[in-house]
C-alpha cells in the first residue's frame, strides 16, 4: 500500500466539497481538501433562508464556515491552491496544484461554477448587498421593493417569475430586441403586466448605491441615450461557467461544460465523481449541493472498498 497515495482528494471549497469531505472523514478515508483562495458562490451570498435546519436563516459565509470546520472535526485535511491538471494513471489519480502533484485513489470534483458576470462600475462592490445571482436565493429579500433583472433567457424569465411574488416592480432589462428564452417562459412573463416592466436593447453600465443598490444607469445602445432607474436589487441571468476546464481532456462534458454524471454523481472515469454546481446547470441550490456531495463521497467509499475487495488497493 503506496503511503504518498490518498483514498479520496476532494477539489473544491464550497457546500458541495465540504459535504462529501464530511461523509469521507467519518469513513476514514481522511479525505484532502484542495481549494481556491477565491470564495465560492455561497460564501458570496448574505442570509440564507432556505437551508433545512436554520429556521431564522444563516449567512452564507457562516454555514460554508461550520460545513468546513464540522469535516475538519473528522479529520479532513485542507489546502489552499489552484488545481491546474488532472491525470489518470494506472493506479491513481494525479491532481496537480501550485507545483505539487497529489496522488488519489478516488477524486471528487466539486469546483462549482461561476455566474457570469457584466464587469461593470459598482458590479462588485455592492454584490451581496442588492447585486445577486439567484433570485430563488434572495426573492424574499426583495418584499415589497423594486428590482431588475439582466437577461433574456429561460433562466431571466424564471428569475422574474421568482422576483415577481416579492417585489412591487421587476424591470426585465436585455440587451436584445426579442428574447431568446423558450416560447411557453416568455408567456408566462409577459402575461404579468401589473408588475412587470420590459426595456428592451439596452444595456446596464453602473450600478447605483449608497449602503445597498439604489439604481442602474441604463443605455439604450441603438440611441445611445443613458437614464437612470431607482431599484433596489440587480439580479443577474445572463448564464453560469462551470469551472471544469482543467478536466475537459480526460472527464467527459457537456457543450457548456458542465461534467456529466449519473444519478449516483458518477463521471465517465471510475473512481471520479463530481458533485454541486460543475456538474448541475439546473437547481444550483446549497441544499442540492450538499445532496451531491454526500453522493459522491458514498461513491467514492463504495468504490475504494471495492479496490480492497478485489485486491486492486495498491
Amino acid at each position: 500500500m503506496a503511503k504518498d497515495i490518498n483514498d479520496v482528494i476532494i477539489i473544491g471549497g464550497g457546500i458541495a466539497a465540504h459535504t462529501a469531505a464530511l461523509y469521507s472523514a467519518r469513513a476514514s478515508f481522511n479525505p484532502l481538501v484542495i481549494s481556491a483562495i477565491e470564495p465560492d458562490q455561497l460564501s458570496l451570498t448574505t442570509e440564507v433562508e432556505n437551508y433545512p435546519g436554520f429556521p431564522k436563516g444563516i449567512l452564507g459565509p457562516e454555514l460554508v464556515k461550520n460545513a468546513k470546520e464540522q469535516a475538519k472535526r473528522f479529520g479532513a485535511k485542507y489546502i489552499e491552491g489552484y488545481v491546474d491538471s488532472f491525470k489518470k494513471s494506472k493506479d491513481y489519480f494525479e491532481v496537480g496544484a501550485e507545483k505539487k502533484k497529489f496522488k488519489a485513489r478516488a477524486v471528487i470534483i466539486a469546483t462549482g461554477a461561476s455566474a457570469r458576470r457584466l464587469n461593470i462600475p459598482g458590479e462588485d462592490k455592492y454584490f451581496g448587498r442588492g447585486v445577486s445571482t439567484c433570485a430563488i436565493c434572495d426573492a424574499a429579500l426583495m418584499r415589497g421593493k423594486e428590482v431588475i433583472v439582466i437577461g433574456g433567457g429561460d433562466s431571466a424569465m424564471e428569475e422574474t417569475l421568482a422576483l415577481y411574488k416579492f417585489a412591487n416592480k421587476v424591470t426585465i432589462i436585455h440587451r436584445g430586441d426579442t428574447f431568446k428564452a423558450s416560447k411557453i417562459m416568455q408567456d408566462r412573463v409577459l402575461k404579468l403586466k401589473d408588475k412587470v416592466n420590459i426595456i428592451l436593447d439596452s444595456i446596464v453600465t453602473e450600478v447605483l448605491g449608497e449602503q445597498f443598490v439604489t439604481g442602474v444607469k441604463v443605455k439604450n445602445i441603438k440611441t445611445n441615450k443613458e437614464s437612470v432607474i431607482k431599484c433596489n436589487g440587480m439580479f443577474l441571468a445572463i448564464g453560469h461557467i462551470p469551472n471544469t476546464k482543467m478536466f475537459e481532456k480526460v472527464i467527459k462534458l457537456d457543450k457548456i461544460g458542465y461534467i456529466i454524471t449519473d444519478k449516483r454523481s458518477r463521471t465517465n472515469l471510475d473512481g471520479v465523481y463530481a458533485a454541486g454546481d460543475c456538474q448541475d446547470p439546473i437547481f444550483r441550490q446549497a441544499v442540492t449541493s450538499a445532496g451531491t456531495g454526500c453522493q459522491a463521497a458514498i461513491e467514492a467509499e463504495r468504490y475504494i472498498e471495492h479496490l480492497k475487495a478485489t485486491g486492486k488497493y495498491k
